[in-house]
C-alpha cells in the first residue's frame, strides 16, 4: 500500500469507525474484533477487551465493518 493509500485508509477509519465496535479481516484466519481507539502512523489500535489492545497494520487490512451485534452484547 502506498503512503497516500495508507493515509486515505486511516482517514476513512477515523471518520467512519472511531469509537465503534468493528470486525477487521486481514486474510486467512486473521479476524479481529474490538473498539477502534486510534489509527495513525499506519497502525489501527483496537481495544479487544477491557484495557487489552491489538495493533494492526493498516496495509494488511482487507475489510473492516461495524460489528452488527455490538448492541446485543
Amino acid at each position: 500500500m502506498t503512503i497516500n493509500g495508507r493515509m486515505k485508509m486511516q482517514s476513512f477509519i477515523l471518520k467512519n469507525f472511531m469509537g465503534k465496535d468493528v470486525t477487521v479481516y486481514c486474510g486467512g484466519i486473521l479476524t479481529f474484533r474490538g473498539n477502534v481507539k486510534a489509527c495513525n502512523d499506519g497502525v489501527l489500535t483496537l481495544e479487544i477487551t477491557n484495557q487489552r489492545y491489538s495493533h494492526i497494520s493498516v496495509s494488511k487490512i482487507i475489510t473492516i465493518q461495524p460489528n452488527e451485534n455490538a448492541d446485543d452484547a
